[in-house]
Order: structure tokens, then sequence, then C-alpha cells
């Protein structure tokens, strides 16, 4: 009908299950997120100041994988090791195990560093990206700065002990999820569990990836651990199941073990108490809005991004969605022309709002089609 303005949508979940409101993480500092939707599921003191240890190393691959993005360097290219590189690998260090004077490529440099936490692979790869170390670690603070991380400076491309390379938990989040998003097909890396290196001078050097979470039932795919005496144990962590991924990241844990159980505990608290509801996808229509005067009836409108909203499932809760406009819309319309918005309410609030655009365009009917319209109107009330 021509008043017709509002079409709403309304989703119930009504979900039974046990609360976990007194969920306590062992840890000085931790932190999960729904990685869709973008919503904090749990924090303890996510803004505290953490000494990063070798989850400092997302950020060291996360300026390569971007400089391969960019063209600026390939996974072919191979850096002369120097020996500041090499000492890393013979003072007791985690190591890939490279020669002064090798040539390794950018490749397996990456694979020393993700799968092996090399951090003589870390100054190689610094030093051939921007020939000292220190010039890297301004890079990779200019690049923290840039993603929004507030709290964290990098003095270093490992993470080895120095009171300038400090981050937030909340900071690391931040860094983990750029680099799932951005370089998904380099992020496989993280997931491998060996890396084999056909090391100079010597028999190839077989070395297990460090995650625990890793060899656990719980779909595992990254990040990064870290130990540095002051900080204790520290793990940067990923689960994905049925398309659903949680980021973690925790440090403060006293021991191994403790940083493998309360991992698990946190990622596990996330999938057992939330549903991910997807809203909308992307460019996709979502709806038909009525047109007036137009040689279509109809037009199909889409937002611009992927929608998705985090559920509690222990209480019950109304997600509402509404699509808002004032209508029909009058032709000619344009191709993603503005013409209403999406609302998502959660517990009677408003939590997103966001453009409603055409997906085509619709033209105008002629004079005499225009004409008969309004005498229809007028006669039957009916567009």
């Amino acid at each position: 009908m021509f008043n017709k303005f509002l079409i709403s949508i309304f989703l119930f979940f009504f979900i039974s299950g046990h609360s976990f409101a007194n969920l306590e993480i062992k840890a000085r500092t931790a932190i999960l997120q729904d990685f869709l939707s973008g919503e904090i599921l749990y924090e303890k003191e996510p803004d505290r100041s953490i000494y990063p240890a070798s989850m400092t190393k997302i950020m060291t691959t996360i300026i390569a994988f971007d400089l391969i993005k960019s063209g600026d360097i390939a996974l072919t290219d191979k850096f002369i090791i120097s020996e500041r590189a090499w000492r890393l690998s013979t003072a007791g260090y985690s190591s890939m195990f490279i020669m002064v004077g090798d040539e390794v490529s950018v490749d397996d440099l990456l694979k020393g560093i993700i799968i092996a936490s090399g951090n003589d692979a870390c100054i190689a790869l610094a030093e051939g990206i921007a020939g000292t170390e220190e010039e890297f670690a301004i890079l990779m603070t200019a690049k923290a700065k840039e993603l929004g991380m507030k709290n964290t400076n990098f003095a270093n491309s490992s993470g080895i002990n120095d009171p300038d390379n400090y981050s937030t938990v909340k900071d690391i989040l931040i860094m983990s999820s750029y680099l799932i998003k951005e370089h998904p097909e380099f992020y496989e890396l993280f997931k491998e569990k060996e890396f084999t290196w056909d090391r100079t001078g010597g028999d190839p050097i077989t070395q297990g990836n460090r995650n625990p979470l890793l060899y656990k039932n719980l779909g595992a795919d990254g990040i990064k651990t870290g130990y540095l005496a002051v900080e204790k144990y520290s793990l940067a962590s990923s689960i994905v199941r049925n398309g659903r991924r949680l980021i973690a990241v925790g440090s403060g844990f006293e021991t191994k073990k403790s940083r493998s159980r309360e991992s698990t505990k946190l990622l596990t608290y996330g999938i057992t108490n939330y549903d991910l509801i997807n809203i909308a996808k992307k460019n996709e229509p979502i709806e038909k809005i009525e047109v007036w005067l137009g040689k279509e009836n109809t037009v199909d409108v889409y937002v611009k991004q992927d929608i998705y909203q985090t559920i509690k499932k222990a209480q019950k809760k109304r997600l509402k969605i509404s699509i808002n406009y004032t209508g029909p819309i009058e032709a000619p319309i344009k191709k993603d022309q503005v013409v209403g918005k999406l609302k998502v309410v959660y517990d009677e609030n408003l939590i997103g709002e966001y453009d409603l655009l055409t997906s085509n365009e619709v033209k105008r009917v002629n004079i005499f089609s225009r004409l008969m319209k309004s005498i229809n109107y007028l006669i039957w009330g009916d567009v």
C-alpha cells in the first residue's frame, strides 16, 4: 500500500543453558572476541601494560605480509644472514638455526618465525626488509598506530626482553584480527604443526609449533605463544567452529599448563555461552521495497557491509531488525542510491544503523503511464 513505510522482522531466541557469569581466568590480563561481530565476550584488565614476548612476532609477519601484498618483496626473495641474526641461534633462544652468510628465502624465514618461533629468523627478516632491526621496529610501531593499537611500542622484531617493547592484550587482539582479516592465505601458516629447515652444514632440523591448542580437538588454527621471565606465559589464540571464529589473548599465565588450560576455558566459554547471528551479507539483496511510477514495481536493497550480532544464550533476548523507508520510493531511482536505513535493536537498545542502497536503477514510466497510475490511485486508492 502507498502508506507502507516500515517492514519489521523479529527474531526471538529462547535458549536454555547454564551461565558462566562468574567466569574467572587465571591470568593477569585477558580478552575474548567474536571475530565476525567484533563483540568482546570477556575481558580482564584489557588495557594493562604487558611485555608481549613472542606475540611480538605477529607484527613482524604482518609487516612482511603487507609488503608481499603490495609487491615490494616476494616469498622467493633471499636475504643474507648477518652475524647478529646468527648469534641468536647460539644463545639459548628459540631459533631456526640459520648460519652466517646463508641466503635464506622470505618464505623460509616466515615459516621459521611462525612455526619454530625463531628469533634469529626475525632479525634476518627485519634486516632484509629495513636494513636494521631498529628501523624495522619503527615500521612495526607505525603499523601499530595505524591499526589503532594505542598502548603499544615495538623495540625489536622478536619480543626479546626490552622495557620499550610493550603492549596490551587489547592491542594484541587488534593486531591478530588484522592479520586474519587482511592476510587469510598467509594466516594458514599459523596452524602448521611443524617446520623442517634444511640448514647449511648439518642435518635438517624439524621443530614443532609451540602453540599447545593446535594439538587439542578445539578447532584451533593459531596464533602465537610467548614467554618472558618477567611476564610469565602468554598466548594469542584462535579457533573456528562451524564458520564462527573466536580470538583470545591472555598474558601472565603462571605455567605452560595453565596457559593451555585457561585459554581453552576462555574459548570454550565463548562457544558455549554465545550464538553468532548473521543479519545481512554485504552487497547481497536483503529485501524488495515498493517503487512508485517506475518501470518496475519493486527494487532490491542491500547494505555495504556484513552485519553480525553476538547473542548470549543464557538469557531471553530480542533482536529486532527493521527496514525503514518512506515510500513507495518514487522513480527514477539510481543504482546504489540510499533509500532508507536498516536498524538493529537488541534488548530495546539501538546497536546499529546502516544505509540501504538500491541494487539496480529503475527508470520512470512515460507520461501516459504516470497519468493512468495516478487515476487508478485516485479511484481505487491502490498504487
